[in-house]
Parts: structure tokens; sequence; C-alpha cells
């Protein structure tokens, strides 16, 4: 992948930031390095939240990279001295339906859900295949967005090619 001048930052979204968009903010550090720089965040991380164990274990195993992730809240991401956002995808439907910060700068927005690894009560074996499928399913997608030619993702058509993709 050819690396742009000025990577697009984005920013995944969701509740307690602990388990899909900590796995999207990894994946796409991994897939987008030069083109794209990703976060995370959540609309309302409980006190002292930690990313999943079983997110990051997945992760590891599937070769990526877990420094510095940790759970944080959208709220510094709304702050004058954040990085600006090009582009905030939601990638759970409680945070999809929340009232977001007005982020500087009017970014490209989308949702592109998918079901909570952590919910359920299975084995241990079948919980971390949840997270296995979860993040194979936003690889996929993060794939087609790092695979988008660069006139596809400059900020006039960024809006329209991103929501696309969350029919994919």
């Amino acid at each position: 992948m050819s690396t742009s001048p000025n990577p697009l930052n984005v920013l995944f979204l969701c509740t307690h930031n602990s388990a899909r968009s900590i796995l999207a903010e990894a994946v796409l550090n991994d897939l987008g390095a030069g083109r794209f720089n990703a976060y995370s965040a959540g609309s309302s991380p409980r006190e002292n939240q930690k990313p999943n164990p079983l997110g990051l274990e997945v992760l590891q195993k599937s070769g990526y990279s877990i420094a510095g992730l940790r759970s944080k809240s959208w709220s510094e991401f709304a702050t004058p001295d954040a990085p600006h956002m090009d582009l905030i995808i939601t990638v759970c439907d409680n945070a999809a339906g929340e009232i977001c910060p007005v982020w500087p700068g009017h970014p490209a927005t989308a949702h592109w859900g998918y079901p909570d690894p952590s919910e359920g009560n299975g084995t241990d074996a079948e919980k971390m295949e949840a997270f296995r499928k979860t993040l194979h399913a936003i690889k996929r997608r993060l794939e087609l967005l790092c695979a988008l030619p660069q006139e596809k993702v400059e900020s006039a058509l960024l809006q329209t090619s991103v929501r696309a993709l969350a029919n994919t």
C-alpha cells in the first residue's frame, strides 16, 4: 500500500471501548499503516474499563500488536488538542444511536455494526471463537477500506465510500 502524505485519522466508537472498537483500532493501524491512523473510544466506558482480555488474546494470536491499546472515553477526541478526525465509524448499535459530540471539522461518519463478541455464556472456546469471528469480519471490511483508491478517500467522497462498505 502506498503511504499518503497526510494519513486519514479514523475513530472507531463503541459503548464501552473494550472489544469491537479496540479490534478495529489494532487492525487498521496494521493494515493501513502510512495511510490511516486508527483510534478507538467509547461513549460510556465503565470506571477502570480495560480492553477485553479475549479481544487482546485474539489480536495477539492473529499477529496484531496490542501495544498502547486501552479503553478511553470519546471525550478525549473532542478536545481542541486531540487529533483531527477525518472519519468516525460506530461499530456497535448502541453507540450508533447515541448523541455524539460535535467533532471539529465535521468528519465523515458511518455505522458498521457487529455483534458483541463479549456477550453470551458459552465455554471459553466458544467465547474465543466469537472474538475470532468478529475480528475476521472487521478485518474483511477494513481490507476493503484500505483497498479504496486514493480518490475514494478524499474528503468529498469519503462519506459515500465508507457508508457503502457497510453493505459488504
